[in-house]
Formats: C-alpha cells, structure tokens, sequence
C-alpha cells in the first residue's frame, strides 16, 4: 500500500510542476496545511479520496492523472 501512496504522490508533484505551482500555493488552494502536502507528495501519508478529489479539482485535472 506504500507503493501507491508513493506513486500518487509523485504524479501529484509532476502536475503540480506542470502547472508552475508552488507546495505553499497548492496548500492554500487545497486548504490543507504546506507540512501536509509535502508528506503526501513523499508518500509518507494515506489521504482519503475526499483529498484527492479535492486535489485535483485545484490542479484542473481528472482525478485518474493523479491515481497509480
């Protein structure tokens, strides 16, 4: 289960760089803590769907670009 959290964080990070957006811009839009974007960007955290969904209407995206 890592695996996947460390994937998910990884696509996460490369759309966020696409975008040219930084982890703190990221955080506010997402209103969730810049500590706690960069863990699930490590993979170091299992975020819920809620979360994810709500990641990726802020970085304009189809949630299936960010899932492993």
């Amino acid at each position: 289960m890592k695996d996947l959290a460390i994937q998910f964080g990884l696509k996460l990070r490369q759309k966020r760089k696409e975008l040219g957006i930084s982890q703190d811009k990221l955080a506010l839009l997402a209103e969730i803590d810049r500590s706690y974007t960069g863990r699930i960007e490590r993979g170091e955290v299992n975020i819920t769907l809620e979360k994810a969904y709500q990641l990726a209407e802020v970085l304009d995206c189809d949630i299936r670009q960010l899932l492993p």
